[in-house]
This record gives structure tokens, sequence and C-alpha cells, in this order.
């Protein structure tokens, strides 16, 4: 197994989905804390940091990946690239995902890789049970988003033990924050509609969820890489919050003066209440650094100033 005393400069860390959401924020976090990240990106765009060696690379080229990894020799992998597109709990690419993930882990290990860390998430879970607890709450969500990172999840767990890699298995909640994607999701897509000063179209967003500030999740993240924890852990608030909150927040930081038109979409089937455990990841000494309302505070005015 790895030794945790291991320099920033000992470590060839690979981060791949590096452009994306969460990965953008994971690997501004891992700069922050002085490590060198090569970071995989495949059609989008990093920052420029004399921290950074980007590599553009597609992860689905088998024949790619398998040349790229034999010839880089990496000691550990922060694997967060996934389809996060439209339908994504539905699209038949999280299949190809669960292949191309693994055939990476394999190819990892082959060239002396040391320490994988795959971002799982809430979708794992069964959501009738409410309350996510790591090893607790059974995972079988019955969506090909949420078994397929679960497959990885499970496979990846005994392949790592097997061949003596450290595993980590970051579970984010909803997160949000500045560079999410705006057309399908609540937050973006309420606070462009606010900006705009258009009628906000909205089902009666009765149900409880689990938010976290974007930055809290990149930093439980890089945590979660920093000790030495092992195996699922959620990255989360453990407080529920309604929908509706969330929202009529949103109209009050933008001061909007138009109308919430409550129920104008469908919304889900059933009120439920989804909240994560955090305790496992609070034991690491994680804080949570934002409440609700701090955290739309600063993507709002990011949204201001980059839109």
């Amino acid at each position: 197994m790895e030794s945790l005393v291991m320099s920033t400069q000992d470590k060839k860390i690979l981060l791949t989905g590096a452009s994306g959401f969460i990965g953008s924020h994971v690997l501004a976090e891992l700069l922050r804390r002085g490590y060198r990240v090569h970071a995989v990106v495949h059609s989008g765009e990093v920052k420029p940091h004399p921290g950074v060696t980007v590599h553009r690379l597609d992860l689905l080229d088998t024949a790619a990946v398998e040349s790229f990894m034999a010839q880089e020799k990496f000691t550990h992998l922060l694997h967060l690239a996934w389809y996060v597109g439209l339908e994504a709990h539905v699209h038949n690419l999280n299949m190809s995902w669960l292949t191309a993930s693994l055939h990476l882990l394999e190819c990892f290990a082959s060239g002396g890789g040391k320490h994988f860390l795959g971002s799982g998430t809430c979708a794992e879970y069964e959501y009738k049970y409410g309350f996510m607890r790591e090893d607790e709450t059974p995972t079988s969500p019955g969506t090909l988003y949420g078994d397929g990172k679960n497959s990885l999840y499970r496979v990846a767990r005994i392949y790592c033990a097997k061949n003596g890699l450290r595993f980590q298995w970051p579970r984010p909640f909803n997160c949000f924050g500045y560079g999410d994607k705006r057309s399908f999701r609540l937050i973006p897509s309420v606070i462009e509609s606010c900006m705009r000063g258009e009628d906000v179209r909205i089902s009666h967003c009765l149900n409880y969820k689990d938010f976290l500030y974007i930055k809290d999740t990149a930093r439980g993240i890089a945590d979660v890489f920093e000790s030495e924890l092992s195996g699922a852990v959620n990255i989360c608030s453990g407080k529920p919050v309604q929908l509706r909150d969330i929202v009529e927040t949103i109209a009050k930081l933008t001061d909007f003066r138009g109308k919430i038109l409550w129920g104008a979409l469908p919304g889900a089937p059933k009120h439920e209440i989804l909240v994560g455990d955090n305790s496992k990841l609070c034991s690491i000494d994680w804080q949570q650094k934002y409440d609700l309302e701090s955290g739309l505070k600063e993507t709002i005015q990011e949204w201001k100033e980059h839109v």
C-alpha cells in the first residue's frame, strides 16, 4: 500500500474530468495545496497554471488510453470523468463510461499506480430510504447512471484490494455553484431567469434535498484524497433544504420582481426527503464553510461577473 507520507512532489497525479463542473474545482483545490497535476480533458478547457499539464484524450478510446497510461505511469488517479449531459440518468453512454473506467483503472494499475480515487454520486442510493449512510443504505437505484457508478464502485473496490491499491470513493450530493450546466439544473436555471427578469417557471418544489456549495464539495474530495479514509464517503452538508426555499432565496438575492410560477413544470411524484450522513467526512476535520445563502450569493456574484 502507498505510504501516506509521500510529498506532494513525489505524487504523479492524473485528474480526469478536469474541465467539468466538479473536476475544475477539485483541480483548483489541488493546485492551492501545492500539487502538480496532469489534467485530462477531451473537448473542454483548463485555465493555464504552472502546476498543470494538460492532456487531450478521449477516455472512450481504449487504444489511446493504453498507450497514454503506459507512457506516463501515474502514481495517483482521481477519476472524475463521466457522462453528465442531458438524460444522464437513463442514457446508454453510462454503459460506455463504466467499461472505459474499468479499463482506465486496469491500465493505471498495470503502470504501477498506487492510489485510486473514483467519483461516486448520491444517485447510487435507493432514494426511498431518505437518509443515506455509506455501507448501510442500499445501493440499487434502478437507473443506468446510479447503477453504472455503483457497479464501478463495487468492482473497483475489490480490484484495488486484490492488487494492492488504495481505494477511495467520495459520493458528492447536490452541489451547486458557478460553472454548473444551466439548461437542465434547478439552481442555474432559476438564477438565469431571475437575472433576466423573466418569470420563473418551476415545479411546486416541495421536495427536500441535501445541497453543498461546490467549493466545499471540492475541498471535501481533496480532504478525502489526503486522508486515511477508504471506501465510500458522502460529500454533503447533512442538512435537508426544501427546493422552494432555494428558489425564494435566489429571488431575494437577485432582487427579483417577476413572478414565480409554482407548478408550471412537472415535479417529482413524491415529496421526497433526500439527505446524506456526513459524519465520515467530518471525522477528518472537514467543515462546511458556506451555508446555502452564502454559497448562492457567491454563485450569483460570479454569474454577474462572467455572463
